[in-house]
């Protein structure tokens, strides 16, 4: 059995939090130890085995040999700990159909709340219209924007008789003038200071 990297990397961090099930002792890869592991694996897809012999080379040789005879992929091993998976028939781990909905969404998704994810629905991407009926709809949907063709608007101020001819200033415009000296107001300038 072969693993791709990326399914060698989820299942080793999908191993992380494991507990050894099977301890290998002094006598070795013994019969009894083989069915336990045949066993486990079965029932739990993925397990970490622990190896008590100090020898690398011993270590190396007792996976081969595990993963030849129970027919087994061997997903990382570290130091006295093997760790190993097996397809079986739950699938807890590894999704063999390809068409799994992925947790990430593309980019050409729109996003969708967690309420609205949670009940299983999704936001609807508005589809795009062409240049001809976008220009068409501004043709038809925009005001006009010359004041001929727009009805006035009615005003709530009460209508002032402007035949005076005095332009309506604003209280700033005012405030300015008064410091400038206009509307018969006198400033006040200060003296030079002598240094």
């Amino acid at each position: 059995m072969e693993l791709t990297p990326r399914e060698r990397a989820a299942l080793r961090a999908a191993a992380h939090p494991l507990k050894p099930v099977v301890l290998i002792g002094d006598n070795g890869l013994t019969e009894a130890v083989l069915k336990e592991i045949d066993l486990n694996l079965s029932a739990h897809e993925l397990i970490k085995v622990r190896a008590g012999t100090a020898d690398r080379e011993t270590r190396d040789a007792l996976l081969a040999t595990i993963c030849e005879t129970l027919s087994c992929a061997a997903v990382h091993h570290l130091g006295k700990m093997l760790i190993l998976y097996r397809y079986g028939s739950k699938g807890t781990y590894l999704k063999t159909d390809t068409a799994a909905a992925s947790p990430k969404r593309k980019a050409s998704e729109p996003h969708t709340p967690k309420k609205l994810a949670a009940e299983g629905k999704k936001l609807e991407k508005p589809s795009r219209r062409t240049r001809a009926e976008r220009d068409e709809e501004e043709v038809t949907e925009r005001p006009k924007v010359f004041s001929s063709d727009r009805p006035a608007r009615p005003s709530s101020r009460p209508a002032k008789d402007t035949a005076h001819g005095i332009p309506r200033r604003s209280a700033l415009s005012l405030r300015a003038g008064a410091r400038r000296g206009a509307l018969g107001t006198t400033v006040r300038k200060r003296a030079p200071v002598k240094r």
